[in-house]
């Protein structure tokens, strides 16, 4: 075969592998397009699942979902933080570029999402589960069924405001899941479908029994930065127990789809928001923080059981789902499509990652860059200790740790929460230190590697029109005990009144 026939041939590989297939003989849609089904979990830990090798949590639907498409081993969020890690999702842009940076803040009306997009184009739009966006962009959505989140971060015996203490009264209430098979039942059946279903679990706080066959503290992997008692396994075992109910509810999305006979033109993407809601994890910028499981399903053009090494960020949604519809990315969304990942999962298409830290219930500002083996962190603000938010400073396992720091009876990683002041740069080589115990920013033998990325920081802050908020804001709530202070406000305000004072 001469050059060019073999460059044709190689071409129309391509072609055959990346363009929709055709729709299904039943159940199918009158448009080669592909379905689009996100699911987002709320604070699960990259690697608390089967496919991610944890030996005794078990997620069967996401270890099928992980045997039936691909698992990406280096994905992760802009923010270790629930509603500007979603902001980021929607808009296809960092945290700081959508006006939503910081927790509870709703995305504005302005902003371009890609549902939009989709929806313009005849896709049906759906979002069920938990929102967290605000209300000026849900007419992005054809369906909006949010789930009910009162009573949702104060429960469990502590004590906070009266609506905090209102129960949920059922599993799937309380999950976010109650409406998503319902939801995926109600499109439309000559048209191709977005559906947004975000879960609740297994955000705080938690209950015993919410699962046939619970957890025991037997089955917990801990971290080295916690420490081992009872009381942080019998607290471990409920946020496993929540996991695997979230995973019953992926394994009814993934039967639906079955019964509806569209699974195989159907892109399904499981993400979390951000790390699990531990100390060290949740609004860290380490990788317990940002990094989050990522499995792609989509059997028309994705080969079973396969993994990828590549780096890929939650800013690359936006863009893929785009790719996967034929529309073109808009100009303003920095992500990247990975659908050359899913063809060749050894192709790289970025060789950083970037994640922000914002204000979430305490101060706090802060930056990462990631490559495949440094990461590096800058502390805007290293007069604060890396707190974490209050439904975990509330959390048995911190009322622990406290305890134990207060008798001297912590190691020193673990002690790394109650750290004053904190390091104004982290440098960290996760080949030799995945756990990000050891900071080599004072190590001369990394001087290289912490130039480089602190060039890359400061070149990706002016490209992204990065800035420091022109004032700090305070804490909402008591950083030892977790409870709302005087000057709590929810839902919080809109980013230029903060910024005006009022």
């Amino acid at each position: 075969m001469n050059r060019r026939r073999w460059m044709s041939a190689g071409c129309l590989f391509l072609a055959a592998t990346l363009l929709p297939s055709p729709p299904e003989a039943r159940g199918a849609v009158n448009d080669a397009r592909p379905n689009l089904v996100l699911i987002i979990a709320d604070d699960m830990g990259w690697d608390d699942s089967q496919p991610y090798g944890h030996p005794h949590l078990r997620t069967p639907s996401l270890q099928r979902l992980a045997e039936e498409g691909m698992r990406f081993d280096n994905a992760f969020v802009t923010a270790s933080s629930c509603s500007p890690s979603r902001a980021s999702i929607l808009t296809g842009k960092y945290p700081h570029q959508t006006d939503a940076e910081q927790l509870h803040w709703p995305l504005p009306a302005g902003q371009v999402t890609f549902v939009e997009k989709l929806k313009a184009a005849g896709y049906w739009t759906a979002a069920a589960g938990k929102w967290h966006l605000g209300e000026a962009v849900k007419d992005r959505f054809d369906v909006v069924k949010p789930a009910d989140v009162s009573g949702f971060q104060l429960q469990a015996g502590n004590k906070g405001d009266a609506a905090d203490k209102k129960a949920i009264p059922d599993g799937a209430a309380r999950s976010g899941c109650a409406d998503w098979i319902a939801t995926l039942r109600e499109r439309p059946r000559d048209r191709p479908f977005l559906l947004w279903l975000a879960s609740l679990d297994p955000h705080r706080g938690y209950e015993t029994n919410i699962i046939p066959r619970p957890h025991a503290p037997g089955d917990v992997v801990l971290p080295p930065y916690i420490p081992d008692t009872p009381t942080v396994r019998r607290d471990f075992d409920q946020y496993y127990d929540e996991i695997s109910r979230l995973d019953g509810y992926v394994g009814q999305v993934l039967d639906e789809l079955d019964r509806q006979n569209v699974a195989t033109n159907t892109l399904v993407l499981f993400i979390s928001d951000n790390g699990r809601p531990f100390p060290r994890d949740k609004t860290t910028l380490y990788d317990s923080g940002i990094k989050t499981p990522w499995i792609v399903r989509w059997p028309a053009h994705v080969k079973p059981g396969q993994t990828c090494a590549s780096l890929v960020s939650t800013v690359d949604i936006a863009p893929t789902f785009l790719d996967a519809a034929g529309l073109p990315k808009p100009s303003i969304m920095p992500g990247r499509s990975i659908r050359m990942l899913l063809v060749d999962p050894t192709t790289k298409i970025r060789g950083y990652v970037h994640a922000e830290k914002h204000w979430h219930d305490y101060e706090a500002y802060g930056r990462a860059i990631r490559s495949q083996r440094f990461k590096y962190i800058r502390n805007f603000y290293p007069d604060l200790p890396k707190t974490p938010p209050a439904d975990v400073v509330r959390s048995p396992t911190y009322r622990e740790m406290r305890r134990l720091h207060n008798v001297g009876e912590l190691s020193v990683a673990q002690r790394l929460c109650f750290r004053l002041p904190i390091p104004p740069e982290e440098l960290y080589d996760l080949e030799a230190d995945p756990f990000e115990m050891k900071n080599l920013a004072a190590d001369q033998k990394f001087a290289w590697v912490l130039r480089q990325f602190r060039n890359e920081l400061n070149g990706w802050q002016i490209l992204t029109k990065d800035t420091a908020p022109p004032r700090r804001t305070p804490d909402e709530f008591d950083r030892e005990t977790g409870q709302p202070l005087p000057n709590r406000v929810r839902p919080r305000s809109a980013k230029a009144d903060l910024l005006k004072g009022e």
